[in-house]
């Protein structure tokens, strides 16, 4: 049974005996829970199948919903293994502190991804610079149709609005465009369709013509494509490809986290040290991201 619904039947005194038996962090358990961002939970879930296969006795439930999802639930000690693709907040590590009688909440990094840019695969733009995605996405936005990106003048696009895709702000993902495209001081603009994950962003260029949208590289699909990324406009730019992100030319790459209380015991650790194992990066390279040995 999860243990998030047994929260709710216990008072606050019986917490830590409930939290005692809701995975391998203690060791011995056999039953690993992971939570957090999209972007990482089809490697997540291709881990945690592989690893079963070698070790059907130990259990690995993993689900999505979010960066900052996965890090409630590490806080609130519903899980053992937060997924992140941003850094945890100074507010959440004080909280981490708070519940956890003065542990502290330790960054395994496990790989490493290239944010792409996706347009519809029969849009004719190859590439486009951090500046005009800055003007795409931002708070007082100064370009919103295609013919700003120099479409041609016969392409279907031409005069067309842009249809702007996003994640929600729970998302990791979203933190990091934020941060690297946009600024810190910038917001994103009014009208950004918000996606509840990585997969649903492809999802939604594939059918929409006019879309542009933020997604991790490993999402690729047949009906979309990945421009190419300029840090401004003229200047040479770089695809999104695994030799890219592994020399750096790259301009959006962005290392991928497990969180854990604490240094990892038990299963969680055994579990882990197979994650970072040559075995555990095929798998990171296999699934489309950059893995650490590379790095």
């Amino acid at each position: 049974m999860c243990c998030r619904m047994w929260l709710g039947w216990f008072g606050t005194g019986m917490l830590s005996a409930v939290l005692a038996g809701c995975g391998g962090g203690e060791g011995g358990g056999g039953a690993i829970s992971v939570e957090g961002s999209d972007t990482m939970v089809n490697l997540a879930q291709a881990w945690a199948e592989e690893y079963e296969n070698r070790r059907p006795e130990v259990k690995i439930e993993v689900q999505g919903g979010g960066s900052g999802i996965g890090i409630a639930s590490l806080i609130d000690g519903v899980c053992d293994m937060a997924n992140a693709s941003r850094e945890m907040k100074a507010e959440e590590k004080e909280q981490v502190k708070e519940n956890h009688e003065g542990k502290e909440a330790l960054m395994h990094i496990v790989g490493y991804d290239a944010l792409a840019i996706y347009v519809h695969k029969d849009n004719p733009l190859d590439s486009i610079s951090l500046e005009e995605l800055a003007e795409i996405y931002g708070d007082g936005a100064t370009i919103t149709n295609w013919s700003q990106l120099g479409v041609p003048d016969d392409s279907p696009l031409a005069g067309k609005e842009i249809a702007v895709v996003g994640r929600q702000n729970s998302s990791g993902t979203y933190a990091y465009f934020r941060e690297a495209v946009l600024g810190k001081n910038r917001e994103f603009r009014q009208g950004v369709a918000k996606m509840s994950g990585s997969k649903d962003v492809v999802a939604n260029i594939t059918k929409t013509p006019g879309a542009i949208g933020y997604s991790g590289m490993g999402y690729v699909t047949d009906g979309v494509k990945m421009l190419a990324i300029s840090a401004k406009k003229g200047e040479p730019a770089v695809k999104p490809t695994l030799e890219n992100a592994l020399n750096q030319t790259y301009p959006v790459t962005r290392p991928l986290m497990i969180y854990t209380i604490g240094e990892p015991v038990g299963e969680v650790k055994t579990y882990l040290d197979w994650i970072l194992s040559e075995d555990g990066q095929k798998i990171v390279v296999d699934k489309g991201y950059v893995p650490l040995a590379e790095k």
